[in-house]
């Protein structure tokens, strides 16, 4: 499991370090462009419900348990990406 720090405290939200790898590939497509967006997700086995407002100002951390060389799967990547341009932001409702 990886993790994503979040904000001025560094906030760590864990993640399989796949699905970071293509969040991280998203998120920073984003942030380069100056672009916000909120990415959503709740917790496995009823966890709690998380919103983070992602934005070029705010400090990010990504940090993986192993080695980052996953392949990015384009359709995944895609996927991602098409939530993180709509307008209720990039909801994470599946694993991948």
């Amino acid at each position: 499991m990886g993790a994503l720090h979040y904000g001025t405290d560094g906030v760590p939200f864990t993640f399989e370090d796949r699905l970071l790898s293509h969040l991280k590939a998203v998120i920073v497509g984003k942030l380069r462009r100056g672009e916000g967006f909120m990415l959503t997700w709740t917790e496995p086995e009823g966890g709690p419900s998380h919103s983070i407002w992602l934005y070029p100002s705010i400090p990010l951390h990504f940090v993986f348990d192993r080695e980052e060389h996953f392949p990015l799967d384009r359709s995944i990547f895609e996927a991602l990406a098409t939530g993180a341009n709509g307008s209720d932001g990039l909801r994470l409702t599946t694993p991948i």
